[in-house]
C-alpha cells in the first residue's frame, strides 16, 4: 500500500593494506560506520587528514532508530556537507504539544527566535542519515570506508595502536596513531580495553512502532500524551518522519513480555486503538527496548578516544543520543587535526574527555529527570507528577514543570580549561564555552547566515559602526592574526554597507537585522573569538591582538 525504504548493500573491497608484510600505519582509524563514526570521518577527511573507517556490516542501520536531529546537529552537518540533504528529506518541526488524557494542556516552540538558518528539529530515519554520510565519505579522497572489516583485537603500543581485523578474505593488521571508537553502546573496543560504562538501568519497557500512513492525519509536530485514553500505559509519543513514516512510542511497563509485544498480531491492535479503526497503515518496523543512563569514567585511554554511545548512553526522551554524539566528534576532530599538523601540543587532546564528560553528565541528568517524570517510580513521584499535570490544564505557572522529554540543547562548556574568562560585563546567553549564535547576514553581496561561514578554523567577530573604528593598529593586528601559524579569520560585522579597506584574511559581513549584535550583546569594538567547532572561547569589549593571541593559545592547550 505504501512505499518502503530499500536498504543498500555495500561491497567488500580488498585493501592494499591486506597485502603488506608489516601493518600499515594510518593517522586515524575509526571503528564503526554509524552516524558518529561517519561524522568523525568526514570532519577529518575534508580537512585533509587521511582516515580509515572499519565496519563489520555492509549496510545502513535497520529501522529508523535515531529520529530527531536538533539545530546544533544540523549546523555541524552543514559544515560537513550533509546538512542540506538532511533538511530536504527530513520533516521540519518546531512545535510540540502535550496532552493529559484527551486534553491538550500546552504547546512549546523549539525555535522561538527568527533568523536562524536551521529549524529547531528535523525528523529523519537513521538509515537516510547514514546513507547521506556514506555518499559524503565516498566523495572524499582522504576517507577509506571498509565494509566487512571486523575488529577482533586492539593493542596500545606506546604512541600508536595495533588493530587486528577479520575480513571475508582473511585477517590483517593495521597500525593507527589514533583510534576513535564509535562502535555503539555495546562497544567491542571498550571491552577489549577492559573498560566499562556505569550508570542506571531503568525498569521500563517501551514499544516503538514505525507505521506508514496518510500524512493528512496529523501535522508535522511532536505530540506527547500522559495517561493516554487509548492505551493502558503512562505515556505515548507520536511524531512524523520522512516518507510518511510515523514513530509511535508506547510505554508498556516493566512486566511486559518483549517477545510477545513486538509480534505484529499484538502491535497492530494497539496501533489501531490509537489511530482509529478507519485509518489505514502499514507496519514498517517495530522494537521493544529498555534503556540506561550511563557513561565511561573517561572518554580516552591512551591514543584511543570513545565517542557517541560507546562513551555514554541516555534514555531516548529528549533526543540526546545522536545529538550529543556529533558534538563529541565535533569536539575531538579539530583537536586531532591541530596535533597531527604540529600546530598544538599533544596535551590539547587531554581536554576532550573533561569537556565531553561534563556534557554527558548534563545530558544524563536531564534525561534521567525526564524519565522519572514520564514514568514515576514511586507513589510520591506519581502524586507530584499528576498534580503538576492537572494544574497545567488551567495554570501557566505549572507548565514549565511538565517534563515530557525536554529536548536536546547543546551543553555550555563553561568550565572548560580552554576558555578565557570574561574581564568585562556581557548580558547575553552566549558565553565562553557556548556555541556561537546564528543570524541573517549579507556576505559577498548575498543573503547568508553567520554560522554558514564559521568552523574548521579559528574565527573572530569584530563589531564596528564606522570605518573610523578600524584604526591602523587594529588593521595591523588583523593582518598579523591572519598570517600566524594558526590563523584567525576575522569577520568585521557592520550594521550597513560601508567602504572598508580590510587586510587579507579579514572580510566584512552586514548584520542585516541587527540580530547578531543583539544576541552577542555587542558594542562598537566588541570582539568574539570562536574555536573551529564554533564554540566561543573568548570575548572582549575592545580589540587587543595580544589578548586574542593569548586566548587562542589557551584554546590550543599551549
Amino acid at each position: 500500500m505504501f512505499k518502503t525504504y530499500t536498504f543498500p548493500e555495500f561491497d567488500y573491497v580488498r585493501s592494499a593494506d591486506q597485502d603488506t608484510a608489516q601493518p600499515v600505519k594510518h593517522p586515524v582509524v575509526i571503528v564503526g560506520a554509524g552516524p558518529m563514526g561517519m561524522t568523525a570521518a568526514v570532519d577529518l577527511a575534508q580537512q585533509g587528514v587521511p582516515v580509515v573507517i572499519l565496519d563489520d556490516n555492509n549496510t545502513v542501520s535497520v529501522g529508523s532508530r535515531a529520529v530527531c536531529y536538533a539545530k546544533r546537529f544540523l549546523d555541524i552537518s552543514d559544515r560537513l556537507g550533509v546538512g542540506q540533504r538532511i533538511v530536504d528529506k527530513g520533516v521540519t518541526w518546531n512545535i510540540g504539544k502535550v496532552f493529559l488524557e484527551e486534553d491538550h494542556i500546552y504547546s512549546f516552540n523549539m525555535l522561538p527566535e527568527e533568523h536562524h538558518r536551521r529549524p529547531g528539529f528535523i525528523n529523519l530515519q537513521q538509515y537516510y542519515l547514514e546513507e547521506y554520510y556514506v555518499d559524503r565519505i565516498n566523495s572524499l579522497d582522504t576517507a577509506d570506508l571498509r565494509w566487512k572489516n571486523k575488529l577482533v583485537n586492539v593493542e596500545q603500543q606506546g604512541d600508536s595502536v595495533l588493530l587486528s581485523i577479520e575480513t571475508p578474505e582473511g585477517p590483517y593488521q593495521l597500525e593507527a596513531q589514533y583510534v576513535i571508537a564509535c562502535d555503539g553502546a555495546n562497544s567491542k573496543v571498550r571491552a577489549m580495553c577492559g573498560l566499562e560504562s556505569k550508570g542506571q538501568i531503568f525498569q521500563d519497557r517501551f514499544l516503538i512502532a514505525d507505521v506508514i500512513m496518510d500524512p493528512k492525519k496529523f501535522p508535522p509536530e511532536r505530540w506527547f500524551w500522559f495517561n493516554p485514553p487509548f492505551h493502558s500505559g503512562q505515556s505515548t509519543l507520536l511524531h512524523r518522519q520522512a516518507d510518511n513514516v510515523w514513530r509511535i512510542d508506547f510505554d508498556l511497563g516493566w512486566d511486559a513480555d518483549p517477545e510477545e509485544e513486538k509480534k505484529p498480531e499484538n502491535i497492530i491492535p494497539r496501533v489501531k486503538a490509537f489511530l482509529g479503526d478507519d485509518v489505514e497503515f502499514d507496519l514498517e518496523w517495530a522494537s521493544v527496548y529498555t534503556f540506561t543512563c550511563r557513561r565511561m569514567d573517561e572518554f580516552r585511554q591512551g591514543n584511543i578516544f570513545f565517542a557517541g554511545d560507546a562513551a555514554h548512553q541516555v534514555s531516548p526522551f529528549g533526543a540526546r543520543g545522536a545529538n550529543s554524539g556529533i558534538e563529541d566528534t565535533d569536539n575531538l576532530c579539530w583537536k586531532l587535526k591541530m596535533v597531527l599538523d604540529g600546530k598544538a601540543p599533544v596535551t590539547l587532546l587531554d581536554s576532550y574527555s573533561p569537556e565531553r564528560t561534563f556534557a554527558a553528565d548534563e545530558n544524563i541528568l536531564n534525561s534521567t529527570r525526564s524519565t522519572d517524570f514520564i514514568t514515576p517510580k514511586n507513589h510520591v513521584s506519581r502524586v507530584f507528577r499528576d498534580a503538576v499535570l492537572n494544574l497545567s490544564r488551567n495554570y501557566t505557572f505549572a507548565r514549565p514543570l511538565v517534563n515530557s522529554g525536554r529536548l536536546s540543547v547543546p551543553p555550555f562548556l563553561t568550565e572548560s580549561a580552554l576558555n578565557t574568562a570574561d574581564t568585562e560585563m556581557f548580558n547575553c546567553k552566549v558565553v565562553p564555552g557556548a556555541p556561537c549564535t546564528d543570524g541573517s547576514i549579507v556576505y559577498n553581496a548575498e543573503d547568508d547566515f553567520l554560522l554558514s561561514n564559521l568552523g574548521n578554523q579559528f574565527n573572530g567577530l569584530l563589531f564596528v559602526e564606522s570605518h573610523t573604528d578600524l584604526t591602523a593598529d587594529i588593521l595591523q593586528g588583523l593582518t598579523e592574526l591572519a598570517v600566524q601559524d594558526v590563523p584567525v579569520k576575522t569577520f568585521v560585522v557592520a550594521s550597513h554597507e560601508m567602504e572598508l579597506n580590510l587586510p587579507e584574511g579579514s572580510e566584512m559581513v552586514i548584520d542585516k537585522y541587527g540580530v547578531v549584535k543583539e544576541r552577542l550583546d555587542a558594542q562598537r569594538g566588541t570582539f568574539y573569538l570562536t574555536r573551529p567547532d564554533q564554540l566561543v572561547t573568548a570575548r572582549m569589549r575592545r580589540f587587543d591582538k595580544e589578548q586574542i593571541v593569548a586566548a587562542q593559545n589557551k584554546a590550543l592547550g599551549k
